[in-house]
């Protein structure tokens, strides 16, 4: 059996202790139960994304070309985010 030691915040150290002890008990393994279980999730949900998007060796290549039908200019494209941000920030503070 493998070991991993992990450091996280104190936050999340107390409510996974409280929950993991809820769920699995208060005794000797409950937290090594609970974790082997969240990392087991996570390595299920992550290897579920790559199986669809794919592992690529270069991330430039899984969009290039993705805005070639745009006319706009990458200099145009900046100056309408800037814009569109500026009115939601407009928005907000009324």
């Amino acid at each position: 059996m493998g070991s991993i030691k992990v450091n996280v915040s104190d936050d999340v150290e107390k409510r996974f202790r409280m929950l993991a002890m809820r769920l699995f008990g208060y005794g000797k393994g409950a937290l090594s139960v609970a974790a082997e279980k969240a990392f087991s999730e996570w390595v299920a949900r992550v290897s579920e994304v790559l199986e669809v998007v794919g592992f690529l060796d270069d991330p430039v290549d899984a969009i290039y070309g993705m805005l070639s039908h745009v006319k706009k200019s990458g200099v145009e494209l900046q100056h309408e985010a800037r814009k569109i941000r500026a009115r939601k920030v407009e928005g907000e503070c009324l």
